[in-house]
């Protein structure tokens, strides 16, 4: 008979656990010596790279590491009960009741022919044998307790009826029916936007508290770490390098690698030109080619030949600190104080005449309401009247949330779709009216694309050197074949890969390098304007650095004129020279990135800077989290298309904002704000984002 758990123990014990997973050729160590410990009630971030690990952890907690993953060492202990000793029908009674996970897809984990209610109810029918009344109620009362609107609607929808954050909160909701005692959150809010991310974060540290679960928040974001943990381990190939209290692992950290991940992201203070993101050198090693001693090594600027390659190194106590462990036997020589090296100053692309304007640009798209709606058609309203200019060697970002016309908008100017209504002028040709297929090879060429997902714009079955050269045959590029040949090397030059990559097929390059191939092809013919959308997002933040370091230089290189899309606000203060903020197809805020991320704000832009999270704890943020969702662009609220969600609308006499569409107003140096909000109220604003004195 087991003993009853002491709380005063650690709910979760991983002690000195390894994973490896078995293919036919090898043995492929995926986690080594891992150890981390969970107290009850405590949130645990784990945080690292993709392929350092994280996920093989979260998964043996559960035990479902599939047929050829095994654990080869260590303990796994819940509770004080060894989980890597338990029979499958024991580990039945634990798994979903005591414990359980929450993955980066919702829709992986609903079932799209059950309903809401139905699913949830299951839960506590199946593990607890709860009476179908019960568990219904029991469904309502934890729908509403994560924030759903209209909870009965909720229970009688379909998941597909639901929007990605709704979903994710039925997930949370899901995995709290049997109100566990730990929960594991592989990724949650990933593919989520910013503004549904805080409200999610806020959630799930609401509901922690209030259940007195305990977290394991499994997250390549470190600023999503500070706002919803209490603990922090840092994992770098399949190791814990470093652990201990967040706020000291932020500001007291004790390994290279946490140090390097720190320096590659943008908080506060980092500045293209004066003070640019240091990107980690070299590659993550693969799990059969890892260094002998440090895993870090190769890649570590405080590397000492002769000791740091020199047998396994443990993990050991800081001097200082709440359980504050380092992997590094450097640590107590390093002084962690000392300023990055410092780098050359760039200078910034110079700013040069118009060459893209958009004037009063729509697009619409019908679309029918089918068989059953009466066969009418229905109008979505993309982009309305979209207004803006962008200038030759400019970084003009493009932000909004998901569904505010983006997408289309870049759509349209690629000639993929052809606006509806305004005017598009390229240099002093209009191409409104153009699709692309009508588009002359100079006009095709001199505006490019660069994706957000670098796996799936790159042909599998063609070489890297094979696939670039084929854009510069269709840009009419070069002579003859040696002419192409030699420029696509010089385009490997240019994106910093090596020549020998041009016979390698995409399979075997990372997601860095299979996006900068996408950024090479895309400057093939030449382009004067490459529209990036999310071209970081997919990446590592250590890779984002590097990616980003060199769309920055190419631009200063070549007078590139980049729209940015993005919803990351933080790599937008990072590299922009002005922002667009995009609600519902509206353009709601237009100015520098100093006028947009400084007071006065359109109400949205201040919300969106309230939910970026920030990996500084010297940042005091005002918290802002918008309520509903954005609404539907084939039914538009009347008047301001963002007073649905909106703070300020009490501000506004009467009910203007719900009546009419707000005027566009220019403020000093040219900063534009749609919105109905008097000077005065402008003039009161108080600033998002803080940096507290030292």
């Amino acid at each position: 008979m087991d003993k009853p758990w002491d709380p005063s123990q650690p709910i979760l014990e991983i002690d000195h656990l390894s994973i490896s997973f078995f293919t036919r050729a090898r043995e492929i160590p995926a986690v080594m010596d891992f150890s981390c410990t969970v107290m009850a009630g405590e949130a645990m971030g784990l945080v690292g790279e993709s392929g350092c690990g994280k996920s093989t952890v979260a998964l043996a907690v559960m035990r479902d590491l599939g047929k050829t993953g095994r654990i080869v060492g260590g303990a796994i202990r819940f509770k004080g009960r060894d989980l890597t000793h338990m029979s499958d029908e024991e580990l039945r009674h634990i798994r979903g009741s005591e414990i359980a996970m929450i993955y980066q897809e919702p829709m992986a984990s609903l079932n799209p022919a059950m309903k809401i209610g139905a699913q949830l109810a299951e839960v506590p029918m199946i593990h607890q044998g709860m009476a179908k009344a019960e568990a219904w109620a029991l469904a309502r009362q934890i729908v509403a307790d994560v924030r759903l609107p209209d909870p009965d609607r909720i229970l009688r929808s379909y998941p597909h009826q639901l929007s990605g954050g709704q979903q994710q909160r039925i997930v949370i909701a899901m995995a709290l029916m049997s109100k566990p005692a730990l929960l594991i959150l592989d990724e949650p809010t990933t593919a989520l936007d910013v503004t549904v991310e805080a409200g999610i974060v806020d959630l799930v540290k609401d509901l922690g508290e209030k259940y007195g679960t305990s977290l394991l928040f499994i997250s390549h974001n470190l600023g999503l770490v500070l706002d919803v943990c209490d603990r922090l381990c840092v994992m770098y190939s399949g190791e814990a390098v470093e652990t201990g209290a967040v706020k000291e692992v932020f500001d007291r950290m004790q390994h290279p690698y946490t140090q390097a991940l720190f320096r590659s992201i943008p908080i506060p203070g980092a500045d293209k030109t004066t003070r640019p993101l240091i990107s980690i050198p070299g590659n993550f090693p693969l799990p059969h080619e890892r260094p002998p001693g440090c895993n870090f090594g190769p890649r570590c600027s405080y590397f000492a030949a002769g000791r740091c390659d020199q047998g396994d190194i443990p993990m050991a106590p800081v001097p200082f600190g709440d359980r504050h462990e380092t992997r590094c036997i450097r640590s107590s020589e390093i002084d962690w104080d000392a300023p990055p090296p410092a780098r050359a100053r760039t200078e910034r692309a110079t700013i040069g005449p118009v060459v893209l304007r958009m004037e009063d640009v729509k697009k619409y798209y019908e679309v029918s309401s089918g068989m059953f709606g009466g066969g009418g058609t229905k109008v979505v309203k993309a982009n309305e009247t979209l207004s803006f200019e962008a200038r030759e060697g400019e970084t003009l970002a493009i932000v909004g949330e998901s569904g505010c016309g983006k997408s289309t908008f870049a759509k349209v100017l690629m000639g993929l779709e052809t606006a509806t209504d305004g005017k598009i002028m390229l240099y002093d040709r209009d191409i409104q009216s153009t699709p692309i297929e009508k588009r002359s090879t100079d006009t095709v060429s001199g505006v490019q694309m660069v994706f957000q997902n670098p796996f799936d714009t790159l042909n599998p079955s063609m070489t890297i050197g094979r696939q670039i050269v084929r854009a510069l045959e269709i840009f009419g590029e070069g002579k003859d074949d040696a002419a192409r040949h030699a420029r696509m090397l010089e385009l490997l030059d240019l994106v910093k890969l090596p020549r020998a990559f041009a016979e390698r097929m995409p399979r075997q390059l990372s997601g860095g390098q299979k996006q900068r191939v996408g950024i090479a092809r895309a400057f093939a013919g030449g382009a004067k304007i490459v529209v990036a959308d999310e071209p970081v997002s997919a990446l590592d933040v250590s890779v984002q650095a590097a990616v980003t370091d060199l769309l920055m230089e190419i631009q200063r290189k070549n007078g590139t004129t980049l729209l940015f899309i993005s919803h990351d606000l933080s790599i937008v203060r990072y590299l922009s020279d002005r922002v667009m903020v995009m609600y519902l197809g509206h353009v709601v805020e237009l100015g520098t990135t100093d006028q947009v991320f400084q007071p006065p704000y359109h109400p949205y832009t201040e919300a969106l800077l309230s939910a970026v999270p920030i990996a500084d704890t010297r940042v005091e943020k005002k918290r802002i989290v918008l309520e509903g969702d954005i609404p539907s662009a084939m039914n538009p609220p009347p008047g301001c298309p963002f007073q649905t969600r909106c703070r300020w609308k009490s501000h506004v006499p009467g009910n203007l904002c719900e009546t009419e569409m707000p005027p566009v107003r220019m403020l000093k140096g040219g900063h534009q704000i749609k919105c109905h909000l008097s000077d005065a109220e402008f003039a009161s604003m108080e600033p998002v984002i803080k940096i507290a004195a030292e």
